[in-house]
C-alpha cells in the first residue's frame, strides 16, 4: 500500500460474512504490522447487499470513526463487496482512496479492475454508481481455493467473455483446457486469470469511462441483466446470467455475421454449469427488462456482438424478431 502512495494511518476494511472469517484477521494483522490502524465493517454476503441501506451503514461507520480524505477503503471480498465499498469510497468526502483485494474469480478477472462502482435499484442492476479507479488491486489466486463451486463457474463466465471479445487464442486455450479449468488446476487456471485480467485492464486503459471501446466488456450483459431482474437477484448468479446472455448474444452475432462459428462457441458456453431455468422466465418480461439497461441509448437497445471470435463491437442494428429469436436460442428452443 505504501508503494501505491497511500499514507499510513487509519483504513476501513469492508468485507462480508463469508470472506471475513477466512481472511480478515490475517489482513488486519498484516496492516497493524505495517503501521496501519484498521477498522473492519462486515456486511451480509449476497447481491441484495448492494443497496442504499447497506451503503448508508458504511457511511455511518466511516464518518463516526473520523476518517479524512487520505483514509483508504479496503474492499476484501468478491464483486458485491468491491462494488459497494468502491461506491462508498467514491462518494465519502468526495472521494477516498480505494484498495481492491478481490477474493472471487469474477472479481479478480473483471469487477475489481476498471473503477466501476455502484449499487442496485429496483428498476435495474448497477443503476446508481460512479467511476472511481482503485489506487491498488491485489489479487491472490490462492483465495480462490475456498470459493464455492457455483461462484467459481460464475467467474469463469466473465473470463470466457474476455476471450470472446478480444483474444481468439485465449478462447482456444479455454476450449482445450476446460475440464482442468472446471477442476481448478492451478497450472491451467493461473495463466487464464492473468490473461483475462490483462484484457480487462487493457480495454479500460483505452476507454476509462465507457465512451467507446470499453462497452465491448458488456458482451452478454444486456441479456444477462434482464435475466437477473426478471428472475430476481440471487436466482441466477451474475456469471450464470451472463453465460446465458452470451449464448443469446452469439446468436444475434450470427444473424449479422453468418460465418460466425455459432455451434463451436455455444458448445463452449454450454460447458459452464448454470443453475435455474431460463425457460421459466417469460420472453415478454425479459424484453421489457432489457429497456431498463444502462446501455439503452434513448429508447434504442444497443448490443455487443462479435464480428468474429475475438473481435467485438457495439450495434443497434438488430431487429426485434432477431432479439426474440436470440432469447429462444438461449432457452434451447431454437437451433
Amino acid at each position: 500500500m505504501a508503494a501505491a502512495g497511500l499514507r499510513r494511518g487509519r483504513c476501513l476494511i469492508v468485507t462480508d460474512d463469508h470472506v471475513g472469517p477466512l481472511y480478515a484477521d490475517r489482513l488486519e494483522q498484516a496492516l497493524l504490522g505495517a503501521g496501519w490502524s484498521p477498522r473492519r465493517y462486515t456486511v451480509p454476503a449476497g447481491e441484495s447487499t448492494k443497496s442504499l441501506p447497506h451503503l448508508q451503514k458504511i457511511y455511518d461507520v466511516a464518518l463516526s470513526w473520523g476518517i479524512d480524505r487520505r483514509t483508504p477503503v479496503i474492499a476484501l471480498g468478491g464483486g458485491v463487496v468491491g462494488d459497494l465499498a468502491g461506491f462508498a469510497a467514491a462518494t465519502l468526502l468526495r472521494g477516498l482512496p480505494l484498495v481492491q483485494l478481490p477474493t472471487s474469480l469474477i472479481a479478480q478477472v473483471d469487477s475489481a479492475i476498471g473503477g466501476k462502482t455502484g449499487i442496485n435499484h429496483v428498476v435495474g442492476k448497477n443503476l446508481i454508481g460512479a467511476f472511481h479507479q482503485p489506487a491498488l488491486v491485489c489479487a491472490d489466486p490462492e483465495t480462490l481455493a475456498t470459493l464455492p463451486p457455483r461462484e467459481w463457474t460464475s467467474g469463469l463466465a466473465e473470463a470466457v467473455k474476455h476471450a470472446f471479445i478480444a483474444d481468439a487464442d485465449l478462447l482456444a486455450y479455454v476450449e482445450q483446457h476446460m475440464p482442468a479449468i472446471l477442476e481448478r488446476d492451478p497450472s491451467v487456471t493461473h495463466p487464464l486469470i492473468c490473461r483475462a485480467a490483462a484484457i480487462k485492464a487493457a480495454v479500460v486503459g483505452e476507454d476509462e469511462r465507457e465512451a467507446g471501446r470499453r462497452a465491448i466488456l458488456n458482451f452478454g450483459h444486456t441479456f444477462g441483466h434482464a435475466i437477473e431482474r426478471v428472475a430476481g437477484y440471487g436466482v441466477f448468479t451474475h456469471g450464470e446470467a451472463v453465460a446465458l446472455g452470451m449464448r443469446a448474444a452469439l446468436y444475434l452475432s450470427r444473424c449479422l455475421h453468418p460465418d460466425l462459428p455459432l455451434e463451436r462457441a455455444d458448445r463452449l458456453l454450454r460447458q459452464i454449469p448454470v443453475q435455474g431455468r431460463l425457460a421459466d422466465l417469460p420472453i415478454p418480461a425479459l424484453m421489457q427488462a432489457m429497456h431498463a439497461d444502462k446501455k439503452v441509448d434513448g429508447r434504442t437497445l444497443r448490443f455487443v456482438v462479435l464480428r468474429r471470435l475475438g473481435e467485438a463491437y457495439v450495434t443497434a442494428d438488430v431487429s426485434h424478431d432477431d432479439v426474440e429469436a436470440a432469447w429462444l436460442f438461449a432457452r434451447g428452443e431454437l437451433d
